[in-house]
C-alpha cells in the first residue's frame, strides 16, 4: 500500500496539470502490471509445486502397478496348479470309470468343482489384468506430462542461462563500475549501483548510465517473451531535496522510470513486458552502517523472468 501511494505521489507531483482521468489512467496501468508480475511469478511457483506433486504420484502408481503384477503371478501359478489337479483327476476318472460308479460319480463332482474353480480364477485373473492395463496407461500419461513440464522448465532455464551470459559479454566493461549480472530462483538480475547512474539526489541518467542501459537494451530486444521489472533502490538515508520529489520511495520509483523510459527510447521491447517500481531503502544488500554498504544499497535492479504461457496451458489440460 505504501509503495502504491508513494507511486501515485510521483505521478500526482509530476503531472500537476494533468487531468484526474489521466491519473486514474496510469494508476490502472501501474495495478495491471503490477498483478501481471505477480500472476507470472505465481503460474512458476504453482509449476514447481505441480511437478513435484506429480513426481510423488507417479511413485505410487508405480509401487500399486508392481503390487498387481506380484498378485497376477500368484493368481496365475494357482490357476496353472488347478490345471494340474484337474487333469490328475480327469486321468483317474478315466482309470476308475470301469470298476466303480460311486468312484465315478465323485469324480465327475470334484471335476464339476474344479471347473467352477478354474472359471473364478480365470475371471479374478481377467479382471486383474484389465486393472493392469489400465494403471499402466495411467503411468504412462503421467510419465509423459512430467517429462513435458521438466522439458519446458529445462528450456526456460536454458533460456535463461543463455541470456545471463549474453548480458555479461555485453556488460563486461561495466562490471568494475558497480555493476552485476546474477542468476538466481530462475530469473536473472542486473544490478547497477547508482554512481554508474545517477548524480546523488539526481534521476537523470548520466552518459556512462546510458550506455550501460543501452546494451541492455540491445540483449533484452532478442528475447521478447522476458518479463522485466525494473527495480529502485536507496539507502536509508532521508532524501532532502526539494520540489515534486518528497523521499526516498520517490526518488527510487523516478529512478526506475527514468530507467524503463530508457529502455523503451533505445531498444524495440515491448511496452506490455516491462514495469518499473520503487522500493525505497526497505530491500537493502548490505548494511547501512558503512559507505560502502550504503553505495551497494543504492541501485538500479533489472530483474529478468520468463514467461510461463506454455506451462499454464500444460497444467489447465
Amino acid at each position: 500500500m505504501l509503495k502504491k501511494i508513494a507511486i501515485l505521489s510521483i505521478i500526482a507531483s509530476m503531472t500537476a496539470c494533468v487531468s484526474q482521468k489521466k491519473y486514474d489512467e496510469l494508476d490502472r496501468d501501474f495495478n495491471n502490471l503490477k498483478a501481471d508480475h505477480q500472476a507470472q511469478t505465481s503460474q512458476f511457483e504453482d509449476c514447481e509445486d505441480e511437478k513435484e506433486m506429480m513426481s510423488d504420484e507417479l511413485q505410487s502408481l508405480k509401487k500399486d502397478y508392481q503390487s498387481l503384477e506380484n498378485k497376477k503371478e500368484a493368481i496365475q501359478k494357482e490357476l496353472n496348479q488347478k490345471k494340474s489337479d484337474y487333469d490328475k483327476l480327469s486321468d483317474s476318472y478315466n482309470a476308475l470309470e470301469k470298476n466303480s460308479s460311486k468312484v465315478l460319480a465323485e469324480n465327475a463332482h470334484r471335476n464339476r468343482e474344479l471347473l467352477k474353480e478354474l472359471e473364478q480364477k480365470e475371471e479374478k485373473l481377467a479382471s486383474e489384468q484389465e486393472r493392469l492395463e489400465k494403471l499402466q496407461k495411467d503411468l504412462q500419461f503421467r510419465e509423459k506430462r512430467i517429462n513435458e513440464l521438466e522439458s519446458i522448465i529445462a528450456a526456460e532455464e536454458a533460456k535463461m542461462n543463455q541470456l545471463k551470459d549474453n548480458l555479461s559479454k555485453a556488460l563486461v566493461n561495466f562490471e568494475d563500475r558497480g555493476l552485476s549480472v546474477e542468476q538466481r530462483d530462475g530469473k536473472v538480475y542486473v544490478s547497477m549501483e547508482n554512481k554508474l547512474l545517477f548524480k546523488s539526489g539526481s534521476w537523470s541518467v548520466g552518459s556512462e548510465g546510458q550506455q550501460a542501459v543501452k546494451e541492455i537494451g540491445k540483449v533484452l530486444a532478442n528475447n521478447q517473451d522476458i518479463n522485466i521489472l525494473i527495480e529502485g533502490h536507496t539507502d536509508n538515508v532521508p532524501y532532502n531535496g526539494s520540489g515534486a520529489l518528497k523521499d526516498n520511495w520517490d526518488l527510487s520509483t523516478k529512478r526506475a522510470t527514468e530507467v524503463l523510459k530508457l529502455l523503451l527510447k533505445n531498444a524495440n521491447i515491448k511496452p506490455q513486458n516491462l514495469t518499473a517500481a520503487g522500493r525505497g531503502k526497505f530491500a537493502p544488500v548490505a548494511p547501512n552502517s558503512t559507505q560502502s554498504g550504503k553505495a551497494k544499497n543504492r541501485r538500479i535492479e533489472v530483474v529478468l523472468t520468463p514467461k510461463f504461457d506454455e506451462i499454464s496451458k500444460l497444467l489447465n489440460q
